[in-house]
């Protein structure tokens, strides 16, 4: 079955009365191979008592508008008779028809293939033409990784491009130069500052038992000012190579915040505030997000991501607002440099991650220092007279600091983008732009990244979808940017790197009885001298017991990006449990301990490995 083997689960619908003979032959079909495909297809049942019942849910009551009129084609909205069946998919329902055309689908899904043909890319007419007679074929709004990425590859097929980016200053005053989030305030420092944490426990962790004497660095105390410093000089250095590279790609860069006033015209406004309008055939929003403040009395008082970065002062006694990988990665690396830093959570950590690892992450991260205050959000922020700020939590609690740091999340930055004047569908929840493929409502206009609606929030997710637009939109591509199986990691002080599903969403999708977890607790090697290091790493790898697919590959321990990454390649190419046992590992590294687990979590053994 390898047309399907592979693919993600089908959800299908069947509708019909129960005493149907149609709507009984196609729903036994579909039952059947959902037993024994259980991870590959799912039935939903809608089987009404009467055939009155059924019509008045299809067609509708004396009023019209049945169910199957929610569906663009001619054929559902005629259809009257039983079974109708449908597909469930996230770019909208598919119908499928009545009883022959559900049994031609099963035959289809049973039909053994020996060639996969991929997802196809295709967008709607956007009007493009040679000879439009705009100023650009293609203007990039925003600056950030994912727009640079698509606007010199744009180029490269021969289009005229230019990018707009423009910082609007954080409520705190920070600003920054081309780049993006990503570069200025968010993955460049904070690995760097991370990296600041992990020298700082070696060095008070390591040193003596590898046959050094405590350093004098050690004494002396870390200095916040010498490392921001070196940082923000490393980062200046990469936004002037941005901009030298832009203009060795022939794309022309626009310091300037862009607004739409019709779907091929920007009002664009510089730093002087000198207004003009620039116009082009086709473009990609690309602003990415900003982070969310908090909502309470003297909200103002705190700072964001957007600004911890580049404080010129040690931020001193700090709470850090929120669970998110941002706010855990922050207060981690604040801890380990000597900071005295507070996590105010409201309920759990890492949400939507794998709920043991997130907690293995807390247990660590408090044994180095990190107090929690749990199950309370901030309630009002005030000045003291020295200075301070003074936080009264949700619980009737308070405590003083230096620096109250808000990540409690990041919202798409469109407010000022004129999406009323193009129609530009927008999730009022969060501001984000729904696309297919990229595509927004406005066929002209198109999205990648952080401010795209179910993006993942990662700077190479970005990078890839605008190479792989720019592909599509100037180089005749077909090929669709593929959003599963994104290899990520979080930078706490023991690190996370993970890819595929979590434990939990693995059994939901496919049921607990499907699946099988292995683990291990292992001390990586360059931890075994130091009586300080108390945590172990950790592993596991989540398994389909259908056909041995690895669902999902999860490890916590040094290194974990690179770890992560090289396994990221085998899910995308179907990795099984049996492929990692075949694997010849690396000794003695940490990663050699995912091609050696056999310890299932169903066995109730120890996960504690044993040996070397």
């Amino acid at each position: 079955f390898a047309s399907f083997r592979m693919s993600k689960q089908v959800v299908f619908h069947i509708g019909g009365w129960s005493t149907c003979g149609f709507y009984n032959k196609a729903y036994n079909v579909l039952a059947s191979l959902s037993l024994l495909f259980p991870s590959k297809l799912k039935v939903v049942d809608h089987k009404y008592a009467s055939r009155d019942e059924y019509r008045t849910w299809l067609i509708g009551g004396s009023a019209g508008s049945g169910f199957r009129d929610t569906f663009n084609v001619a054929k559902a909205n005629k259809q009257t008779s039983s079974p109708f069946a449908w597909i469930e998919d996230t770019d909208g329902n598919k119908f499928v028809g009545g009883c022959d055309d559900t049994l031609d689908w099963c035959k289809s899904f049973c039909t053994p293939s020996t060639e996969t043909v991929g997802e196809q890319a295709v967008h709607v007419n956007d009007g493009h033409k040679a000879d439009h007679g705009y100023d650009y074929d293609l203007i990039v709004i925003g600056g950030g990784s994912g727009g640079l990425a698509a606007s010199k590859e744009a180029a490269k097929f021969g289009a005229k491009v230019a990018v707009l980016d423009f910082v609007k200053p954080s409520p705190a005053g920070s600003t920054w130069g081309l780049g993006g989030t990503c570069v200025n305030v968010g993955c460049i420092p904070k690995k760097l500052m991370h990296n600041a944490a992990l020298i700082g426990e070696i060095l008070s962790s390591d040193t003596e038992p590898f046959g050094f004497k405590t350093p004098e660095a050690l004494e002396k105390g870390h200095s916040w000012p010498a490392m921001r410093e070196a940082v923000q000089n490393h980062i200046r250095g990469l936004n002037f190579n941005y901009r030298v590279t832009l203009r060795e790609k022939n794309v022309t860069y626009l310091n300037k915040l862009g607004k739409f006033m019709d779907a091929h015209t920007l009002e664009v406004t510089d730093k002087k505030g000198k207004v003009s309008t620039i116009t082009a055939s086709r473009f990609i929003v690309a602003t990415g997000g900003r982070p969310t403040a908090l909502n309470c009395e003297g909200a103002e008082l705190a700072i964001s991501s957007d600004d911890i970065f580049s404080l010129e002062e040690n931020p001193g006694k700090t709470l850090c607002v929120g669970a998110s990988y941002i706010a855990l990665e922050c207060a981690g690396f604040l801890a380990g440099i000597g900071v005295d830093t507070e996590v105010a959570v409201r309920s759990i950590l890492l949400r939507g991650f794998d709920r043991e690892i997130a907690d293995k992450i807390g247990s660590h991260m408090e044994d180095h220092g990190v107090k929690f205050r749990k199950g309370v959000v901030p309630s009002k922020l005030a000045k003291t007279p020295d200075g301070k700020i003074e936080v009264t939590f949700s619980d009737g609690t308070s405590g003083i600091y230096d620096t109250v740091f808000a990540a409690i999340g990041r919202s798409a930055d469109t407010q000022k983008l004129g999406v009323e004047n193009i129609s530009l569908k927008v999730n009022a929840k969060n501001g984000k732009i729904p696309t297919k493929y990229e595509q927004t409502s406005v066929p002209n206009v198109y999205a990648i990244g952080d401010v795209m609606d179910g993006c993942p929030e990662l700077t190479p997710v970005a990078i890839q979808a605008g190479r792989q637009l720019a592909r599509r939109l100037f180089n005749g591509s077909t090929a669709p940017m593929d959003y599963k199986n994104i290899c990520t990691t979080v930078f706490t002080p023991i690190e996370f790197g993970t890819v595929g599903y979590n434990e939990d969403d693995a059994k939901e999708k496919f049921g607990c009885g499907n699946v099988e977890v292995y683990h291990s607790n292992f001390t990586p090697l360059e931890w075994s001298l130091s009586e300080h290091r108390k945590h172990t790493a950790f592993a596991k790898v989540i398994v389909s017991k259908e056909d041995d697919a690895v669902l999902g590959i999860h490890y916590l321990g040094p290194h974990a990006g690179e770890v992560t990454q090289g396994f990221g390649v085998a899910m995308k190419k179907g990795v099984t449990y049996t492929d990692l046992l075949d694997t010849v590992g690396i000794h003695p590294t940490s990663a050699e301990v995912l091609t050696d687990l056999t310890i299932t979590k169903s066995s109730g053994e120890s996960a504690d490995a044993k040996g070397c």
